[in-house]
């Protein structure tokens, strides 16, 4: 009886550890960090969601019930926290006065962990796991109240130039019509502010949807705005830009183009999305060169002035978007965004072999509604 004593103790107590490192990594680490625990209770929560999301036949509707995946999966996450604890300090309980039992040790392990204290702790060991678990029990908690304003804070921050984005390149964003209006305002030559802007924009995300990976799924207030669309608006936009505008420098706009496909295949990464770290410049990608020449030629129909050599410009323009191509496909899959120009109008190209690893089950199989073939 004595064995099982100590082997029940050293289970409550690797059980205990456990849960608390898992809070740890997932709200104080400043690193992306994966958690097991959180994997499956995230993924258990899109499940369900996922479930009455493919029975809607309106996008929007859809849209609302994704939109309750991160918040729930977080909440779902502390409460596995506490359940977890409580069940630890339950095992160590019995484990110091089996004759209680498991209703007793439960009661007593209850009582502590919400500082009800309706159980008393009589021994003096109990009464120091009873003030354990009271504490941990209270951290858990501190951890959620502190956790959620750095989210809220980080989504409202990139929530604000998702939308400002909508005066620039319309809605759904697409990069055609971001150079358009900046044409026809005048500002062309003022672009290169705006690379700066979302260089910044998209090293923030990089290291806040790593960070908090939960933030990923947290959807846009309008249902047709997506991070994930908005940022490949961005970097198609900057793409075109240096590939096929005759402009005067092409750095900032290159350097724009780093920082969000850097972004993306870090937040890829996270999320166990594959991809080729090192692409050939003349690699597949998943626009067409038709596609391509329609924009070249509404460029050149609105005054704009283009690389005379379309061949040339085609083949920088792939040497672009090669780059970022394949995490930004698979992470509108992911995050199931709305239709936009170029990036949720078609699958990525590995999309019946894609499967995240972040949480199970995979988060990929998207609605194709409002998309393109």
């Amino acid at each position: 009886m004595i064995v099982a004593q100590i082997v029940v103790f050293a289970l409550g107590v690797v059980l205990a550890v456990y849960v608390l490192q898992s809070a740890v990594r997932t709200v104080v680490l400043p690193r992306g960090a994966r958690s097991w625990l959180g994997r499956v209770v995230f993924g258990g929560v899109a499940a369900s969601f996922d479930v009455f999301a493919a029975r809607t036949k309106a996008y929007e509707t859809e849209d609302r019930i994704r939109a309750f995946v991160a918040p729930v999966g977080l909440l779902a996450n502390v409460a596995a926290w506490l359940v977890l604890m409580l069940s630890a300090f339950m095992l160590m309980f019995w484990a110091v006065d089996p004759d209680a039992g498991w209703g007793g040790a439960f009661h007593l392990s209850g009582s502590s962990i919400t500082t009800l204290g309706f159980a008393p702790a009589d021994s003096t060991i109990e009464q120091v796991l009873a003030f354990t678990v009271a504490g941990f029990g209270l951290l858990l908690l501190t951890l959620l109240i502190t956790y959620l304003p750095s989210i809220y804070g980080a989504f409202s921050r990139r929530e604000r130039k998702v939308g400002l984005l909508e005066v620039r390149a319309g809605a759904p964003p697409n990069a055609l019509e971001f150079l358009l209006r900046y044409h026809r305002i005048g500002w062309l030559d003022r672009l290169d502010e705006e690379w700066q802007q979302w260089e910044e924009w998209f090293a923030e995300i990089e290291e806040s949807h790593t960070t908090y990976p939960a933030l990923a799924f947290f959807r846009s207030p309008d249902p047709h705005r997506s991070w994930v669309t908005a940022g490949g608006a961005v970097l198609d936009t900057a793409s075109l830009y240096a590939s096929t505008l005759e402009t005067p420098t092409n750095a900032p706009a290159g350097v724009c183009i780093r920082a969000g496909y850097i972004a993306l295949r870090r937040i890829a990464e996270f999320f166990g999305i594959p991809f080729d770290p090192d692409p050939s410049s003349d690699g597949p990608i998943s626009i067409s060169r038709d596609e391509y020449d329609e924009v070249y030629e509404a460029l050149v129909a609105e005054g704009l002035s283009v690389r005379q050599d379309q061949e040339e410009a085609w083949r920088d323009f792939v040497g672009w978007r090669v780059n970022y191509d394949t995490v930004l496909l698979s992470l509108a899959e992911m995050v199931h965004a709305p239709y936009a120009p170029w990036t949720n109008d078609r699958s990525p190209p590995d999309h019946h072999e894609h499967k995240a690893k972040w949480f199970w089950p995979s988060p990929l199989r998207g609605s194709t509604r409002q998309r393109r073939s």
